[in-house]
């Protein structure tokens, strides 16, 4: 890959990493919630999970869409109702005034992962990036732009946590914490509309 075409994969990449979108949010909202080396697993699972999910539509899985369309409608019926749980549990991820929490916990690794696959703006990152930066289909080109991608993920992502818990100092009283953390389920649905 000539060094111009790398250099702007590079800031493509971290322009649409670092913007606000479904990873963002949630990995500020568990920065508030719990920290950021609670946050690392999720963090981790972000970029993994991405570089991986990005390989493996610049492989031929892109190809499903074409050959299939009802694919992406499920996908996106799919997507819609995850991102909606999602919303339900960051909304209530503060415990109620004068109890423990207990209950709450940061995504895994795993479950950040493979909340790749139902996360509407990684879907048009992935396909955007294949379609514009791997034009030519070589595997070398593919495993660039998922390797790109792996890396500038957790820097972007380390900034909203790090938001996030810079917050935790203004939302040590549970009403503000209950009120961010609404604010950010209703961002996260509000990121909905454009696939609505």
């Amino acid at each position: 890959m000539p060094i111009d075409l790398l250099s702007a994969l590079f800031v493509f990449c971290v322009v649409s990493t670092i913007t606000p979108g479904p990873n963002n949010l949630m990995v500020m909202a568990s920065g508030a919630n719990f920290g950021y080396r609670r946050t690392l697993p999720h963090m981790a699972g972000i970029a993994v999970g991405f570089a991986v999910m990005t390989l493996l539509v610049g492989v031929g899985l892109i190809q499903v869409f074409t050959l299939y369309p009802v694919t992406h409608q499920i996908l996106t019926v799919a997507s819609v109702g995850y991102l909606l749980w999602l919303a339900w549990k960051i909304a209530n991820a503060a415990p109620p005034e004068g109890k423990p929490d207990t209950e709450a916990r940061p995504l895994t690794a795993l479950q950040a992962a493979l909340f790749q696959w139902v996360n509407p703006k990684a879907w048009t990152m992935a396909i955007s990036a294949i379609t514009i930066y791997a034009a030519d289909n070589s595997l070398l080109a593919i495993g660039i732009v998922a390797g790109v991608f792996g890396l500038v993920c957790i820097p972007c992502v380390s900034i909203w946590t790090v938001m996030g818990q810079q917050l935790r100092r203004v939302l040590t009283n549970p009403t503000r914490l209950r009120a961010f953390n609404w604010t950010m389920a209703a961002l996260l649905v509000a990121s909905l509309i454009p696939l609505i």
